[in-house]
């Protein structure tokens, strides 16, 4: 089971004789189905005679999240509890100050512990941190994307590099999950302690940022993303490859911040696409399209920030973006906005204000925005450190979907030229990639977008 290219051993050694149960310690891959992490985990239980118990540790400091990240989360934990129960494995959430993993290992007699790879800083310091401590055999679980990380062995330069690996890999990775049956059932011990999934996991949370409010229009788990898949390639599918580049219309799959929970997974999603595809041959080019985005763009995504340290900053910039940032570092900016003017949406530009407030109340952002979004913060903040900084700041702030490989990825892309290769040389960008608002704003229907987010134009004209 180790040799699998999903799986990394922490920690390696036999299981405890003594153990009562197999743990996985659920962190990026918060789904009871579809899970490989989870199949992995039911095989080792059942092959070890012993019951599952899947832990979810409901920690009140996790990196840039708010009040709105954490009821998305809070709203998927009851359909991982009962998909879970329908193939006889408990579920076990313990919030803080109680969600100890050490404790809970201890509390439960672990035998053997997986959990799931995460690229991220942070999340992986907690895994290296955790194999130290314990001295029970510990496995992660590459289990949210397609195609397993680590056969990229290194840093990929572009979508160009990536593609054509990944695209030969999967007829071996994109096939159904197996949702394997745990055999053996676990008993609750007498006077253990565990937390409701279906109350407020923040209440008392004296230091919780309260100030981002959740977004009615989303509700967060497993189950919604699925109803929001069926949508997708049963009715919006068809029109896919001339709706997606239209911000002002329902056009994409929106399934980002369900991908970012790990409510959802991409093998998931690509078999819907490709069932669809095959349903309907015509959509095959929709099918090619849809693909590029959820495998190529958002695999090279994670294999950006696992093989660089510096993902957040411009230190991950090419040699040639380097030289012309540093060629480009004093010119002139005719704006210029603080962060406060920028994250009210105070700015000339309309549609980008329009952008910014689809951020800010409805935790998404249509990803062609996205790019012009990062772009004028570039051209309206006095250096590219302050572009990355700030727009770090609002992306993990407010989007269901930041603090995610995808978003650092799409800052660098638009701000360092990341991926992307040289272009003609202008003030302030240099030779990284310009987008104009005159030629953005004529893309689509700029009008309707700016209107549906209740933006009045300035003296009856778009101003860009």
């Amino acid at each position: 089971m180790s040799n699998d290219a999903r799986v990394t051993v922490r920690r390696d050694g036999l299981p405890d004789p003594n153990g009562r149960c197999v743990v996985y310690w659920m962190q990026r891959a918060q789904r009871g189905v579809d899970n490989h992490a989870v199949d992995l985990s039911v095989q080792i239980a059942n092959h070890l005679g012993l019951p599952l118990v899947v832990y979810f540790a409901g920690i009140s400091n996790f990196p840039h999240a708010n009040l709105r990240h954490y009821v998305f989360l809070n709203q998927g934990l009851p359909d991982i509890e009962t998909d879970l129960a329908a193939r006889n494995i408990a579920f076990v959430m313990r919030r803080a100050p109680h969600e100890s993993h050490e404790q809970l290992l201890a509390d439960v007699h672990a035998a053997f512990l997986i959990g799931d790879e995460n690229p991220m800083r942070v999340p992986e310091q907690w895994r290296k941190h955790l194999a130290s401590r314990i001295r029970i055999p510990f496995w992660t679980v590459d289990t949210d994307v397609v195609v397993p990380s680590k056969l990229m062995e290194k840093a990929q330069y572009g979508a160009y590099t990536i593609r054509p690996r990944l695209y030969r890999l999967l007829p071996e990775y994109l096939h159904p999950y197996e949702n394997l049956y745990a055999q053996h059932e676990w008993k609750r011990p007498r006077g253990f302690q565990a937390d409701s999934v279906h109350e407020d996991m923040t209440r008392d949370w004296k230091d919780l940022d309260r100030s981002v409010a959740p977004v009615e229009a989303w509700t967060g788990g497993t189950h919604a993303a699925l109803k929001r898949l069926k949508v997708f390639t049963g009715k919006l599918f068809e029109n896919y490859d001339t709706e997606r580049n239209h911000p002002e219309t329902d056009g994409t799959s929106r399934m980002s911040p369900y991908l970012h929970y790990g409510h959802i997974g991409p093998i998931t999603i690509a078999l819907a696409v490709e069932a669809a595809a095959k349903a309907h041959p015509r959509l095959q080019g929709a099918r090619d399209s849809y693909f590029n985005e959820l495998i190529v763009w958002r695999e090279l995504a994670i294999n950006f920030v696992r093989y660089t340290p510096s993902y957040d900053s411009p230190d991950c910039a090419e040699n040639w973006a380097r030289e012309s940032i540093a060629a480009h570092a004093r010119d002139e900016r005719e704006h210029l906005y603080t962060l406060r003017q920028l994250e009210s949406g105070e700015t000339y530009d309309d549609l980008w204000n329009a952008a910014q407030i689809q951020m800010v109340r409805h935790g998404w952002m249509h990803n062609y925005m996205r790019m012009y979004w990062a772009k004028k913060i570039l051209e309206w903040t006095p250096d590219v450190a302050t572009a990355m900084k700030y727009s770090i700041h609002l992306n993990d702030k407010y989007f269901l979907d930041g603090r995610d490989p995808n978003g650092y990825a799409g800052i660098a892309w638009a701000i360092l030229g990341k991926f992307d290769r040289a272009w003609g040389t202008r003030p302030i960008f240099g030779k990284i990639r310009y987008m104009s608002g005159a030629s953005t704003g004529k893309k689509f229907d700029s009008r309707r977008y700016i209107e549906q987010m209740e933006i009045l134009p300035r003296q009856g004209a778009l101003t860009f």
